[in-house]
């Protein structure tokens, strides 16, 4: 008695299932594509002696979480700027993209501000 029950209870489990894989019902609206967010930073381009490629340094703040000082984390990207439109010392605006080669995942959003295209000494 006790499986007649068990299979009683699954039928309408099996109806169910059918129901859900129908096609959906057609909307007015078109469907719209997700747009990714994509991160942006601001750098200042120390190196462009590459062709379509500069590497641009961006510094940060970080409060230590012991102690409370707050001290400067470095990083280098390479980016893409297709024109070639950036020299050394620009302030420039980067976003992220699609890699473009195995270091480059960067690319040129624009230049802030334009630089005196002296190299950046770093003691």
């Amino acid at each position: 008695m006790a499986e007649s029950k068990t299979k009683a209870a699954s039928k309408p489990k099996a109806s169910t299932k059918a129901t859900k894989s129908a096609a959906p019902a057609v909307s007015g609206k078109p469907e719209v594509a997700k747009t990714l967010h994509r991160r942006t930073m601001t750098g200042i381009v120390v190196s462009d002696k590459m062709m379509k490629t500069r590497v641009v340094k961006v510094e940060r703040y970080v409060k230590n979480t012991a102690y409370g000082k707050i001290t400067t984390k470095m990083n280098k990207f390479k980016i893409h700027d297709e024109n070639n439109s950036s020299k050394v010392g620009d302030l420039v605006s980067i976003i992220e993209s699609r890699p473009l080669s195995r270091d480059k995942r960067w690319a040129l959003q624009k230049i802030l501000r334009k630089g005196s295209g002296e190299a950046l000494t770093t003691i």
